[in-house]
């Protein structure tokens, strides 16, 4: 069941939204130490639709566990976590380029009896926010290229407009990451894309829009084709002769 059927409700105020975390972490998770309360509803940018991001701390965990749940008809995203499991998903969102934790982190309100423990931990989030995600490997990098390459192959062919939107829809999410990682920008992907671009280029963001709008409304392959090659040029360009990936040696059974 969706969130849209599971709820009929107007999208809480920051404040609501609040007290309602302040009532989970009371109740459903009281041995925590801290909580970060983060999300659209927190910015004000909330639909009837939008959920609470939840970040629950404790002192030691067995496991981490990400679990979603309804209260007073608003949907919760509980992610917990103990300092260490905390700080292993935190590097693997920076090693990939993707900060959904750190941006929770780094933009939540700290909440419960330990609250004051929060802030050095968010200090050295926005600090790692700050200085950016590393460079793509060579690896990384080859593998969009090939994957932007095999799709923009399709295009050129004879293909239903069912089969353009099916591979747009793949092409999109690799070109994005390719556009923001390749400048040296945190990466998103769905709703998140779109926003992301058009932070640190409006027009990109417009290019990107205007081309996969003309593939998915009128079958026009041609602008995502260009746009795919201009944003690979300075990566080396489309790939496919030479692309070689070989397997770990403990890749066996």
């Amino acid at each position: 069941m969706t969130k849209k059927f599971m709820m009929n409700h107007e999208c809480p105020s920051p404040a609501a939204a609040l007290a309602i975390a302040e009532a989970v972490l009371r109740t459903r998770y009281p041995d925590a130490s801290f909580a970060f309360v983060a999300g659209s509803i927190m910015r004000g940018q909330g639909t009837y639709l939008s959920d609470i991001d939840l970040v629950v701390v404790y002192a030691h965990l067995q496991a981490a566990r990400r679990e979603s749940f309804v209260v007073q008809g608003v949907p919760v995203e509980a992610f917990v976590h103990d300092l260490r499991t905390l700080a292993w998903f935190v590097d693997a969102d920076v090693d990939r380029g993707r900060p959904s934790l750190l941006n929770m982190v780094a933009e939540g309100v700290a909440i419960g009896e330990g609250a004051q423990q929060a802030e050095p931990l968010r200090r050295e989030v926005v600090q790692r926010l700050a200085d950016g995600p590393p460079p793509m490997t060579s690896a990384a990098l080859n593998l969009l290229r090939y994957e932007i390459t095999d799709a923009v192959d399709d295009l050129r062919g004879q293909r239903s407009d069912a089969e353009k939107m099916a591979i747009g829809a793949m092409l999109h999410p690799r070109l994005v990451e390719v556009a923001l990682r390749g400048r040296g920008r945190w990466y998103g992907t769905g709703k998140w894309a779109p926003r992301l671009l058009a932070q640190i280029d409006p027009a990109l963001a417009e290019r990107f829009d205007r081309a996969f709008r003309g593939l998915f409304v009128s079958g026009a392959a041609a602008p995502v084709i260009q746009l795919a090659e201009e944003e690979l040029a300075p990566h080396g360009g489309l790939l496919f002769d030479g692309d070689c990936r070989v397997a770990p040696v403990e890749w066996r059974t």
